[in-house]
């Protein structure tokens, strides 16, 4: 049998799942692992990883060239999947459907990190009622400089608001530079109603600790810890418990109880570790399915800051103009004047209030490197400090905005550069990123030229 379709035929459970090229390397710097490694971790937290994705729609997030590599997003689950794997038909704002994978046991856990999963990214909706979440999702998120402690704090702050609010937060590392607090909700209310409890929680904890968290959408706002509340969209998935992240070191999103996240350090759960505290404590929230809440009293303090002016926050940009929602331009593209009159919101024309907004202040950014490759982008950041050395002496730490931006089926690293804190003087003009490699420019562009050409034939 030739090397490259050499495979290992796993039983499981009474079913048998092929590993195909299972000494093909997935992890080769701090830890070695090959797929097989990764299939065996998988399979000894088994009972917890599929406690996170089970009866759930799975976004098929694929590192098929092993964690060191670009992975590229499937929705669709692949033709040649076995008759036994369960799948749901689940729409998207696009109006777009599409066919996804269901795991339900160990066999169909194993089946999907041979497709090069060694994330699990399922939507946050059973199969019985694909249009009501039963989860709340707080994904507390640390800009650049903002140290773990600032992250734990924040944590435990979310913990206290879950409580008043009637909910029970069920905290686990992210697996990368932060942690994710989940509560279990009656499936009651649609994902518009759950993401506008997740924004009320959001902005709540900024009133709470102002100098630690940020609601504010646009990186170019934030400071501190960032409440992503748009992670409660529809079609928004956050890797799931026990997930491995693509760190050199095998991280692991780990789940806690409250009393290990003021001590705990990220850097503790990895591959090697976390199936022997598995073994010896069992899963820290095998009990969520039973505490599950409702969203009255959250709903309440949005309805409490409606009342007082503030309006809904940005939506992921793949969304259409929501009624309520600002408009959608990032500060460093915003005019420097708020307009008079009334503005358009959802095709209907609204009156501003008495009161005017206050206008936003444009931002001076400019985007340094693009590139497929993270390392690659950091470098050229490296070079233009090089360059602009006298202007880089100025930037804080929260002036580097490093952005993982996602195309339609893969992803991609955007460097930019805030000149807010450089004097006019010094401030270098904006120039070609070096490098400069975006894969969607030419999808864009081709769009661009196809709405161009609708235009000049239309009479």
């Amino acid at each position: 049998m030739a090397k490259k379709d050499a495979a290992q035929i796993l039983s499981i459970d009474g079913r048998e799942v092929r590993i195909s090229n299972p000494d093909k390397p997935y992890f080769s710097r701090d830890v070695k692992l090959s797929k097989l490694d990764v299939v065996k971790y998988y399979l000894s937290v088994a009972d917890g990883a599929v406690a996170g994705a089970r009866d759930r729609p799975n976004m098929l997030k694929r590192f098929v060239d092993g964690a060191e590599n670009p992975p590229f997003y499937q929705k669709r689950a692949p033709d040649n999947r076995p008759e036994w794997l369960r799948t749901v038909t689940l729409s998207f704002p696009s109006g777009r459907t599409a066919e996804e994978v269901v795991v339900d046991d160990s066999a169909g856990l194993a089946w999907i990190i041979n497709l090069g999963c060694i994330e699990l990214h399922p939507h946050a909706v059973r199969t019985n009622d694909l249009d009501h979440p039963d989860e709340l999702r707080i994904d507390l998120d640390p800009g650049p400089g903002v140290g773990w402690e600032d992250v734990r704090r924040v944590a435990m702050e979310t913990k206290s608001l879950l409580e008043e609010m009637g909910l029970r937060g069920w905290p686990k590392t992210s697996g990368s530079r932060g942690m994710h607090v989940n509560a279990r909700i009656e499936q009651r209310w649609t994902f518009t109603e759950v993401r506008r409890a997740a924004l009320a929680l959001s902005r709540e904890i900024e009133r709470r600790v102002p100098a630690l968290a940020t609601s504010k959408w646009w990186k170019e706002e934030r400071h501190g810890v960032f409440l992503d509340y748009n992670q409660n969209a529809k079609d928004r998935t956050t890797c799931s418990a026990y997930s491995i992240r693509p760190l050199a070191d095998a991280r692991v999103s780990a789940p806690l109880e409250w009393a290990e996240v003021p001590d705990c350090v990220p850097e503790d759960f990895t591959v090697l570790t976390i199936p022997k505290r598995f073994a010896e404590i069992g899963d820290r929230h095998a009990l969520m399915n039973d505490a599950a809440g409702s969203l009255e009293k959250l709903l309440e303090l949005a309805a409490r800051d409606e009342a007082a002016g503030l309006a809904d926050a940005p939506w992921p940009p793949h969304f259409r103009k929501m009624e309520g929602e600002p408009s959608r331009v990032a500060p460093s593209r915003a005019k420097s004047t708020a307009k008079k009159g009334a503005t358009k919101t959802a095709g209907k024309s609204v009156a501003k209030k008495k009161a005017a907004t206050k206008p936003r202040s444009k931002m001076p950014l400019i985007v340094v490197a693009n590139s497929a490759d993270k390392d690659a982008a950091l470098a050229g950041l490296e070079r233009w400090k090089a360059r602009h050395g006298e202007a880089a002496s100025h930037l804080a730490v929260d002036d580097v905005l490093v952005d993982s931006m996602r195309g339609r089926s893969s992803t991609w690293t955007r460097i930019r550069v805030n000149l807010r804190n450089v004097p006019d003087e010094v401030r270098p003009p904006a120039e070609t990123p070096d490098p400069d490699d975006d894969p969607t420019r030419a999808w864009r562009e081709a769009r661009a030229k196809a709405a161009s050409d609708r235009l000049r034939k239309s009479p």
